[in-house]
């Protein structure tokens, strides 16, 4: 699983009621949801995030509440893999079950900038910043995730007769 793109990065504690505002838990569409991303903590990511990007963050990303219209809503709006220095452990387990990447990865995620151009091999546990060429090591994803990830996540596994 290789990713490639450019980074938005965000600070400790990016919590699921800013990731998704609980005003817009009504709906379960994911374009909607998408719409609304981040907006409570950066008005400007909508407008600015493209398909394949990568958010960077600090500790416990994705704190709060235990909704799924966070990872889905992140997900929707074509972010291709989270790097964080950690993630709750709640948001890590939703987000695979979306089938959404994230990966912790302290070093990286303190180091990578806005704005940098960013490979991830997680088949190998490598994060590469192209703009500053500086190599990060991560552990692999287990065969089982990848899997799950490929699939677009847990459901649509089962679904396929992946597991």
């Amino acid at each position: 699983m290789k990713y490639t793109g450019n980074v938005i990065k965000y600070g400790d504690n990016v919590d699921t009621d800013v990731i998704i505002p609980a005003r817009y838990l009504n709906t379960s569409d994911h374009a909607e949801l998408a719409s609304h991303c981040m907006e409570d903590l950066d008005k400007s990511f909508v407008s600015r995030v493209q398909k394949g990007d990568i958010i960077a963050a600090g500790q416990n990303f994705g704190c709060g509440s235990s909704r799924e219209h966070a990872p889905i809503a992140i997900k929707a709006s074509g972010v291709s893999l989270v790097i964080a220095k950690s993630f709750a452990r709640i948001f890590y387990r939703n987000a695979i079950n979306i089938g959404l990447a994230i990966v912790e990865c302290p070093a990286a995620a303190e180091e990578i900038s806005e704005g940098d151009k960013v490979e991830a091999d997680l088949d190998n546990g490598i994060i590469r910043n192209i703009t500053t060429g500086r190599e990060y090591k991560t552990a692999p994803f287990p065969e089982f995730i990848q899997k799950i990830i490929e699939n677009g996540g847990l459901m649509q596994s089962i679904s396929n007769g992946s597991f």
